[in-house]
């Protein structure tokens, strides 16, 4: 079996991994988002762009440094009424965020590319579309309580598996690109590569 390299400290990547049986080991590539975002952005990019852009930057620098490896790097973007939304810093920013998304839709980008020996040798791009239901203050005040820093790892400060799904009347997209995944082709382009057995 060839061995595969997860480009990113995300648990619920690993987790959706470790799930569906796929070997691999962790090595978060350390690529400064915030810096490649503002750039892109300052260029026009959108969020599918810049979601494979911050998929591809990571899957090469880890790549590179394992050349015989096959390298996972993915990224999800967030875009909301013609903007792009960050991680909330804390709970307060949490709160905020979901009072602006309720009621209202917003698109998940998800991107992932596999690369060896430093050049990306296959991508994938899902978009999602989610809308959050108008839920009450009292609500979202027991919801982020229940829920706690968790979130805060997550763009829309919730985690679709389990809880944060209350938060939504409506998903339009494959589950577990929403996760941040695009498990189901990922598997067959790993069973390609013989990651796991065909």
């Amino acid at each position: 079996m060839s061995p595969l390299v997860l480009a990113s400290a995300s648990a619920v990547r690993a987790r959706l991994l470790r799930a569906g049986g796929v070997p691999f080991e962790v090595c978060p590539a350390g690529v400064d988002e915030d810096e490649i975002k503002t750039s892109l952005l300052a260029d026009g990019a959108q969020a599918a762009a810049i979601a494979d852009t911050l998929a591809e930057l990571k899957a090469i620098r880890v790549s590179a440094k394992n050349p015989q490896a096959l390298v996972l790097g993915c990224d999800q973007v967030l875009a909301f009424e013609g903007r792009m939304v960050d991680k909330s810093p804390d709970m307060a920013g949490a709160c905020a965020l979901l009072r602006q998304l309720r009621g209202k839709q917003h698109t998940l980008a998800t991107a992932c590319v596999l690369a060896r020996g430093g050049s990306p040798i296959w991508r994938r791009h899902e978009e999602a579309t989610l809308w959050m239901r108008c839920f009450s203050e009292e609500f979202l005040q027991d919801y982020l309580s229940a829920e706690g820093d968790a979130i805060l790892g997550s763009v829309g400060c919730y985690h679709l598996e389990g809880r944060g799904a209350q938060l939504f009347e409506r998903v339009e997209g494959d589950y577990f690109s929403v996760l941040g995944l695009p498990l189901i082709p990922l598997l067959a382009v790993l069973r390609d590569h013989g990651v796991i057995r065909q």
